[in-house]
């Protein structure tokens, strides 16, 4: 499992072929142990298993689970065996703790961008463990709103939405979409600027529509 590692609590970053790796051995843990579970992985760990990017991530985010119905439900917590299972690959692999987390569950305390459900992708690590992707037209949604957030920070945020190749429509989609989650004006002003520097020179105007 290739890695950069800065400390003994684990390896900062990982590599596409670990976070599959490390997948592939949690879906062979929990199969072992009884359990299976259906999660729903956005930001840069969905980009990796999709080919769009190879730069090394911190983590994978997990939004939450996804239920019967095929709907999307927030974990306040990771379920027990799903969380000592992590932590196990964690330690054998050499990695964080937290390599899978629940860190962008925030952004179900408002609505998924219109669709989202219906565009989820799955993938079978085992029978204890399936990773439903968010599609590509919710990544530019999440991604774009993480961009604008950091700007003028120039970061992963920004350099893995140019990699969606994202069109003038998603990108005001997208931005109208945020603005239901940060209606604040500090932070249309932010997300104004990300847009001009994308390539939408009239952003101000057109988000007054």
């Amino acid at each position: 499992m290739r890695a950069v590692s800065s400390d003994n609590r684990g390896m900062d970053t990982m590599d596409g072929n670990a976070f599959n790796e490390a997948l592939d051995a949690l879906g062979a843990l929990l199969t072992s142990r009884g359990h299976r579970y259906a999660v729903v992985l956005i930001g840069g760990g969905n980009l990796f298993l999709r080919g769009v990017i190879t730069r090394p991530t911190n983590d994978g985010d997990l939004l939450g689970e996804r239920d019967a119905s095929g709907s999307v439900v927030r974990m306040d917590r990771l379920p027990g065996p799903l969380e000592r299972a992590i932590a196990d690959v964690a330690m054998t692999y050499g990695l964080k703790d937290d390599w899978l987390n629940l860190g962008p569950a925030a952004l179900l305390d408002r609505d998924l961008p219109p669709g989202f459900e219906a565009r989820l992708e799955g993938r079978d690590y085992g029978p204890g463990l399936t990773v439903w992707l968010g599609g590509e037209h919710d990544l530019i949604f999440f991604k774009l709103y993480a961009a604008a957030d950091h700007w003028p920070a120039q970061d992963r945020h920004l350099e893995d939405l140019r990699k969606l190749r994202p069109t003038r429509n998603d990108l005001l989609a997208a931005a109208r979409w945020s603005r239901g989650h940060d209606p604040s004006p500090g932070y249309r002003a932010l997300l104004v600027a990300t847009l001009v520097h994308l390539g939408i020179e009239d952003a101000d105007d057109v988000l007054e529509r």
